[in-house]
């Protein structure tokens, strides 16, 4: 007589991961829609600095088009972030739990650090520097965020990505961050020289701390 041993059957639920991808397109097309000239000028950022001479000024830093493609750029880093998490640990890419406390990590850590920003300009009296320079930052990484969405999405749906090609889009992520940087220091020369001793303030404070710190942190864990 034959013995049969039956065995649970684990279907994986990506149906969630579906929806946001969906909506996250959709946010794309509608910013495309309703701000059709600028998306088109944003679109050719790497090769052409229209974008920039057009939108210069600190007010469009929190206009219609950057939130909505703010939100577009966090969920491209929160859903590349689990994967690379879970490639590296045992946590599931399905686990809409670890997303939310990723995306909600992230969103606070920004807003935090941008509302800090502001206080701190403020105090040192270079608002003008800081908005001018996080308007760059946030243009760059912005447009780094929509190119990470479609290499997000296959490496999702894909089961045979391997440690070498996150290693190799990490290292990409980290050497177009420092060319966003020089780029940008290039461009505010002038401002920065003028107030050196408060910006190197700045530097060292807001953008070399956090990150040194959700660097030991990721290191602890």
């Amino acid at each position: 007589m034959t013995a049969y041993e039956l065995h649970p059957r684990i279907v994986e639920n990506k149906d969630w991961a579906t929806v946001l991808f969906v909506v996250t397109i959709a946010l794309l097309v509608l910013a495309k829609s309703l701000f059709e000239n600028r998306f088109n000028d944003f679109i050719r950022l790497i090769i052409s600095d229209k974008y920039f001479k057009i939108y210069k000024e600190s007010s469009h830093l929190v206009g219609g088009f950057t939130i909505l493609l703010f939100l577009i750029n966090l969920v491209s880093i929160s859903f590349f972030t689990q994967l690379v998490i879970c490639n590296f640990t045992k946590a599931a890419k399905t686990d809409w739990v670890l997303f939310v406390q990723i995306f909600t990590g992230f969103s606070v850590f920004i807003l935090s650090k941008f509302l800090i920003e502001k206080i701190i300009a403020n105090i040192f009296n270079i608002e003008e520097l800081i908005e001018q320079f996080n308007l760059q930052k946030v243009n760059f990484r912005t447009y780094l965020g929509l190119l990470l969405l479609p290499i997000t999405i296959v490496l999702y749906y894909s089961n045979y990505a391997s440690n070498h090609v996150f290693f190799a889009i990490i290292g990409v992520l980290l050497i177009i961050n420092v060319l966003t940087y020089v780029f940008s220091l290039r461009i505010y020369q002038n401002l920065i020289f003028s107030k050196m001793f408060y910006f190197i303030l700045y530097l060292c404070a807001l953008e070399i701390a956090p990150y040194y710190f959700i660097y030991y942190l990721i290191r602890k864990i």
